[in-house]
């Protein structure tokens, strides 16, 4: 046997004594084989100290096409009426790493189950909103590599549809960015800006965004995210509530 092999070996028989995967299967609403349920729990640090082992990254690449062509062909269907940007506006909102992480927390609870580095768990990534919406779109991907387009868009729609309904009453907040700008123009400022930073290892960057006033520096909000525009959505989403008690 390979030494390949043998942390494959390892690695599932570990996480197949560290969980009932019974209980995450059903609240995900289909079956998945062990093999391919590992993978997409596990994050890029624990493959990193384990090498040979895979993550989720491609998985995750999968499920987040799927995850985005379910949503946009549902809300082009329920909305006939709606404009393309408020179509876009309404599936940022679903997408979004503040509803994925959300799902992934109260659907899900997923956070037991993913496969983290010592360092990456130390650090509470079990609870992080980025890995958090990263592991909900890989199951999808797992669920679409096993199963394919049919079974994928029943996981999905168990997954969204109750935030489907719920953004297609929240008005002006479904863009946080754009909210943003308007909240700061109602109020006589000027357009936000974002300062940006990057932390952590190249394989598990971390970036945090600063929503900020450019004539006085004031930060409004602050939010972090597994890419660029993840943390500054969150940002704005922050920022806007924060304006929002200004009015």
């Amino acid at each position: 046997m390979t030494s390949h092999e043998k942390n494959n070996k390892k690695h599932n028989h570990n996480i197949q004594n560290n969980f009932e995967v019974t209980d995450l299967l059903n609240s995900l609403g289909t079956t998945i084989n062990p093999d391919l349920l590992i993978q997409a729990l596990t994050h890029s640090s624990f493959s990193h100290e384990n090498p040979g082992v895979q993550n989720y990254e491609r998985l995750e690449f999968l499920g987040d096409a799927v995850l985005e062509l379910v949503s946009t062909e549902t809300l082009f269907a329920q909305h006939p009426e709606a404009a393309e940007g408020h179509l876009a506006h309404m599936r940022a909102k679903v997408v979004s790493e503040e509803s994925l992480s959300t799902i992934a927390r109260e659907k899900l609870q997923v956070g037991k189950y993913i496969l983290l580095g010592h360092g990456e768990s130390e650090d509470g990534g079990a609870d992080k909103d980025s890995i958090l919406c990263d592991i909900v779109e890989s199951l999808i991907g797992a669920t679409f590599v096993e199963h394919g387009i049919d079974e994928a868009r029943k996981v999905v729609h168990h997954l969204i549809d109750d935030a489907l309904a719920e953004v297609a009453h929240e008005g002006p907040s479904l863009d946080w960015k754009t909210s943003l700008t308007v909240k700061a123009h109602e109020l006589g400022l000027p357009d936000p800006e974002y300062k940006m930073s990057v932390s952590g290892p190249e394989y598990a960057l971390q970036f945090t965004a600063k929503a900020v006033i450019p004539t006085t520096g004031e930060v409004l909000g602050e939010g972090t995210g597994s890419s660029k525009r993840k943390a500054q959505l969150s940002a704005a989403s922050q920022a806007w509530k924060t304006l929002n008690t200004r009015k």
